[in-house]
């Protein structure tokens, strides 16, 4: 089946699919809207098949443009967080037929794609003719090419098939048991994997989507779950950061509230026991993904989230992970190894790049690059990256340990930790960390804070208290651009504050 005609075949005509603010879409009309989008696009010349980009920030015209693309071609997504340059590498590598993009977008990024035609937002107000044609049931087709790269030397586009959406979809329609009563609030942009698949399960069932594109100021968030009657939140680390210092989601009421999502990345203990106080009628589903997986591959249950605290819990349905060590072989309980799964919703591979697709998926599975132990019951619990390991005096530092005791401090809602060329010690442990809005931080007494809890070579060399963290477009810390940033501070003070 067709991912697009499996996303629409559940919801009731007059029933709200997106609430954009004041707009709400109904059923009827997202079909209406996505099938004079394809219209349009079969106008322009492009072909079944063809790869169609898709650029705006979250709103009804993104979700038609997504329905309209996958039913006709292959969408591309794109990050409105990046620049010009980005995006036309981007839309050269996977040869892009035509781009669908809101008219703000447009102005500001248009000019990224060249000669190729240009769908905007304007066609949903004008007179047109419609299309939703049949389309044959192809599994194993791609359905989205999902950007995990925004460099314009290689990027990297992770192929998703209507095979690997259905079978994800489903999966954690099933471990979270959604239904057409289900109201979610969304912060995550559509184009990261997480955003998309809030949209996906939620249209999936004939449930609702309400949009929230502030969340700058968490507040917002919190009066929209309430006047909306949300049943769903869904975040990164970042966002519950954010949420648990900066607004009253922690001493307000909202009784609408039933599921609450954590992934991409490690939230700290701490803050998901906090997490959990805050809104007690709420569950808390910790899960765990990769975009190569098509969002999610793991979750804990709610009733095991202090029993197992600090764990990604184990495969959603259909899905197998396995821990193994160097030799390929399952580690034993508390030994680390490579997260590998398994499972239909496993991408096929990076398109038009076999040599990362060869290292990446070996033989149906998918290497994760997550380094984690697991405990006797089988319970995964991740320590780090591969790549993200500090390398300091000889000694393989993991900055979530360094992070997760910071955040213990009162006055600090965020912190990352990362090495820094040191001639010395090869990498210097250097902590960033953003203080709680309206309060200040003594570093003197984090630093004591740190030395109490770790050992000496964990202590952070250098502490630096920053207005913000660099993210990603998806909400998480972007570490790169933050080595950068220390590196350029440390250049000209060189000092435990600033």
């Amino acid at each position: 089946m067709n991912f697009s005609d499996f996303l629409l075949a559940q919801g009731e005509a007059d029933v709200a699919a997106v609430v954009d603010g004041r707009q709400r879409q109904t059923y009827a009309e997202l079909r209406r809207a996505a099938a004079r989008i394809v219209a349009e696009l079969q106008q322009a010349g492009v072909d079944p098949g063809a790869r169609i980009g898709l650029l705006g920030g979250n709103s009804a015209f993104w979700v038609a443009g997504y329905l309209a693309a996958m039913k006709l071609g292959v969408v591309v997504p794109f990050s409105d967080k990046n620049g010009v340059n980005d995006l036309a590498a981007q839309a050269d590598w996977v040869d892009c037929s035509a781009v669908l993009i809101d008219r703000r977008q447009q102005r500001r990024l248009g000019s990224a794609f060249g000669a190729r035609p240009v769908i905007t937002d304007a066609v949903l107000g004008e007179n047109g003719a419609s299309s939703w044609p049949i389309t044959a049931a192809d599994a194993a087709a791609d359905a989205a090419l999902m950007f995990t790269s925004g460099t314009t030397s290689r990027p990297k586009a992770v192929r998703a098939t209507h095979g690997n959406l259905i079978a994800n979809t489903t999966s954690i329609i099933d471990c979270l048991s959604l239904t057409a009563s289900d109201r979610m609030l969304v912060i995550l942009p559509f184009h990261y994997v997480f955003g998309a698949s809030l949209l996906h399960t939620h249209l999936a069932v004939g449930g609702s989507i309400v949009l929230c594109n502030t969340f700058t100021f968490p507040e917002t968030a919190v009066d929209l779950i309430d006047s909306e009657a949300c049943t769903g939140f869904a975040g990164v680390p970042s966002s519950y950061q954010l949420l648990l210092r900066a607004s009253s989601y922690g001493n307000r009421e909202l009784g609408s509230l039933l599921k609450v999502q954590q992934a991409g990345g490690r939230l700290t203990p701490a803050l998901i026991e906090e997490l959990a106080a805050a809104q007690p009628g709420a569950e808390v589903f910790v899960m765990y993904g990769q975009t190569e997986a098509t969002a999610r591959l793991s979750y804990l249950p709610p009733h095991l989230l202090v029993k197992k605290l600090g764990s990604i819990g184990r495969g959603i349905p259909g899905v197998t992970l396995e821990v193994l060590n160097e030799a390929g072989t399952p580690v034993v309980p508390g030994e680390p190894g490579e997260i590998v799964a398994r499972g239909a919703n496993i991408s096929p591979g990076y398109y038009n790049d076999p040599e990362a697709t060869e290292r990446k998926f070996r033989d149906g599975t998918l290497r994760t690059g997550d380094l984690a132990t697991v405990d006797s019951e089988g319970f995964i619990f991740i320590v780090g990256r591969s790549g993200d390991f500090i390398k300091s005096w000889g000694y393989r530092v993991s900055p979530q340990q360094i992070e997760e005791v910071a955040l213990a401090h009162p006055g600090v809602s965020e912190a990352a930790a990362v090495g820094l060329p040191d001639l010395a010690a090869g990498e210097a442990v250097t902590l960033a960390i953003v203080a709680v809005p309206d309060m200040s931080v003594d570093v003197d007494a984090l630093l004591e804070l740190l030395r109490s809890r770790l050992p000496k070579h964990m202590v952070p060399e250098v502490i630096h208290v920053l207005g913000a963290l660099p993210l990603t477009a998806s909400g998480k810390i972007a570490k790169p651009e933050l080595r950068e940033l220390l590196a350029g501070i440390r250049s000209q003070v060189p000092s435990k504050g600033l």
